[in-house]
Order: structure tokens, then C-alpha cells, then sequence
């Protein structure tokens, strides 16, 4: 079956056409460097085709959550030299997704005087502390024009950075509400100047970003994240005429890039919405039906074998099983994911999932 094949996104070499998504976990300490844990945990799943990581702070101001892993710091660029050279021991491919966390923050968890945003509006909630106390989300420092050219070459840096650390490419977050999708919304986005108002101007952003990561570390390892019609974190996203406008728009300025990979969240990645914009951005494309449900084996297939996408990514299924590639090749039972741990500081939950190697011998 093709989901078991080899394949290759640009310069990417995949063993099988399974990806790991990119899922926030917590585990980087307080100064963001990663750890053992991460290593252990990104090498444990290094038979997936493509690894792509939790999401990775470009700037300080840019980081959303305790725990969350950086890629401005000596420190944390040889933290992620150790992960990328533990997933290559063993065989691997690892791109880091490059997230901006814009007004989904708080200055306590940012340790920045401010957090910013597209325009002087909130997201909408609270958000956890380090300390476990929860905070209303702060009104953001809308960034001026010159910022957002900082903003770009945040994500610049960044991307030489993870190459630096030996990671094989990098994805641009533009989903889930995070900065750069954020620009895309008029409910997140008031502005009125070149990059608000139109949709053209409002995907200007994600195109600026993508296109100057591109030229700084190579097309070919580049990779974003998009999720149309998912309004999540006051990223509303409402009307489908506008949806489609703007996604076509980033997928024009896209197309002329030679991309590594488009990835879509989409609860229907068959649908004419998601695959309009792979027939318009024309690079090599992975979907993800969603995070709120278990991916299973027969729908990876399914999406595979009727050209839905050339890979598919997967989230829950990845964390609690780290050879998932081979079980699902054997139709082998599943361990089952443990949400409680999804986010916390230890192994528990994280690097504990046993392998199916490991599940037989202790029922020989």
C-alpha cells in the first residue's frame, strides 16, 4: 500500500507517508532549551516518515505557553542539534514547526513587557500561568509596519536556526490562531493598511513569511501549516466567501515558490476548499482531518490511495504510539492515548508508550 511507501516533499526524504503532526507538549523547562526528555521522545518516533515538531517560539515574545521549546538561544539550538541527531541515528526525517504565538500569550509566560498582535485586540479566555493561576488574555501591542518586517525576519532567523541544529526543514505555523493566522481574520485583524482589510492584504503576511524563509534556507525544506475554516482562539473564520479568498490568495503567492509541502487541517481534506488550494499552490501536499478525533489506519490509507494528499498527518495516534508505522502496516492493536498527560513536565505519557516489540515480549 502506498501509505507504507517511501516518498519525497521536495528535499525531504520520507520512509513512509506518515507524518507526525506538530503537538504542543510542555516538556522544555522553564527557559524553553530541549531536554532529555525531548530527545528521547522525537528519537522514539523516528520510523514515521516525517517528524514535525511541537510548535517552537521564533522570538521570545512570540512564545505562548510554559514549557513551550525555543530557536532563539546558543542553548536551545544545541538542544535541538541533540534531537535532530538522535532522530537521524535512526533513521529519521525532522522539520520544526516555527510558531509565533502573537496575542496568544501573556507577558509572565512570554517574559516580555508586551505581546503582540495584527491589531489591539484581545483573544478571547484566559490562559494558564506558569504557576497554575489562569489570566485574561492581554490586549496586544498591534505591530507597526517596520515590526511586522522584524516579525518576518523573526521567522528568518529562526529557520536558520533550525537548520543550523541539523533539523532537516522547517514549518511555518499559519493555523490554530497563532500569529500568522491571526493576520488572516478581520475578527483578529482590524488594520487598514497593506496587510488588513482585503483578503489579498490579510494573506500578505503568511506570503511574506513563507517566501522570505524560503529564500534564506532553501524552497525545497519549506513547509506551512494552514487551517481554513477553523475558528479557534478568536481566529474567526466565518464566511466562506472570505475563506476562500484568502486562502486562494496565500495559495497563489505560494505557488511560484516551489514548496516542500502545503499541510491543511481540514475536518474534509477531500473537499473542494482544501484541495483548491493544492491544485493552486501545486507543492506536494499533506492533510490532517483534525485534532479532536483519532486518526485511524483506514482513513490514512483511504487518503492515500485516493490521491487526497501525498502524506497524511497524524496527532493522538503518534503520541501514544511511537512505532506507529509498523503496527499499522501489521494491523497490530493500538495503545491508546492518555489526554490527562498530554501536557506536564515528566516522562509519564510522553516517553513511556511501550512499542509493539516491547507489548509481545511481555506476553511471551
Amino acid at each position: 500500500m502506498k501509505l507504507f511507501e517511501p516518498t519525497a516533499l521536495g528535499a525531504l526524504r520520507l520512509s513512509n507517508r506518515i507524518v507526525m503532526a506538530p503537538l504542543t507538549r510542555t516538556r522544555a523547562g522553564e527557559h524553553g532549551v530541549p531536554n532529555d526528555l525531548l530527545v528521547e521522545h522525537y528519537a522514539q518516533r523516528a520510523t514515521l516518515g516525517m517528524i514535525i515538531t511541537e510548535g517552537t517560539w521564533p522570538v521570545q515574545e512570540g512564545r505562548s505557553y510554559p514549557g513551550q521549546p525555543g530557536i532563539e538561544t546558543d542553548e536551545q539550538i544545541a538542544g535541538w542539534r541533540r534531537v535532530a541527531d538522535a532522530v537521524h541515528e535512526r533513521g529519521g526525517t525532522i522539520v520544526m514547526q516555527l510558531m509565533h504565538g502573537g496575542r496568544v500569550s501573556h507577558p509572565s509566560i512570554s517574559q516580555t513587557p508586551r505581546i503582540v498582535g495584527p491589531s489591539a485586540v484581545a483573544a478571547p479566555g484566559q490562559t494558564h500561568l506558569a504557576d497554575g493561576s489562569k489570566a485574561e488574555m492581554p490586549v496586544p501591542h498591534a505591530l507597526t509596519t517596520d515590526e511586522v518586517a522584524e516579525a518576518v525576519q523573526a521567522h528568518v532567523q529562526a529557520a536558520r536556526n533550525a537548520i543550523a541544529a541539523g533539523l532537516d526543514g522547517v514549518e511555518v505555523h499559519g493555523a490554530n490562531g497563532y500569529l500568522v493566522h491571526q493576520f488572516m481574520s478581520r475578527h483578529s485583524n482590524t488594520r487598514t493598511d497593506q496587510y488588513g482589510g482585503s483578503p489579498e492584504n490579510r494573506a500578505r503576511f503568511a506570503v511574506e513569511v513563507v517566501t522570505a524563509v524560503a529564500a534564506a534556507v532553501g524552497a525545497d525544506r519549506i513547509g506551512i501549516r494552514l487551517s481554513p475554516e477553523h475558528g479557534i482562539q478568536g481566529v474567526i473564520e466565518d464566511d466562506a466567501a472570505d475563506v476562500r479568498a484568502v486562502y486562494t490568495a496565500i495559495a497563489e503567492g505560494l505557488a511560484p515558490l516551489g514548496l516542500a509541502f502545503i499541510d491543511v487541517l481540514h475536518a474534509e481534506p477531500a473537499g473542494e476548499l482544501v484541495q483548491g488550494i493544492r491544485r493552486t499552490a501545486g507543492a506536494p501536499f499533506v492533510v490532517n482531518s483534525g485534532f479532536s478525533v483519532m486518526t485511524d489506519r483506514d482513513e490514512a490509507i483511504a487518503v492515500i490511495e485516493g490521491d487526497v494528499a501525498d502524506a497524511i498527518a497524524v496527532g493522538r495516534p503518534a503520541i501514544a504510539n511511537p512505532d506507529l508505522a509498523e503496527r499499522w502496516e501489521q494491523d497490530a492493536e493500538l495503545n491508546q492515548p492518555r489526554p490527562e498527560l498530554f501536557y506536564g513536565q515528566t516522562g509519564e505519557g510522553y516517553t513511556d508508550y511501550p512499542t509493539l516489540t516491547e507489548v509481545r515480549a511481555s506476553v511471551a
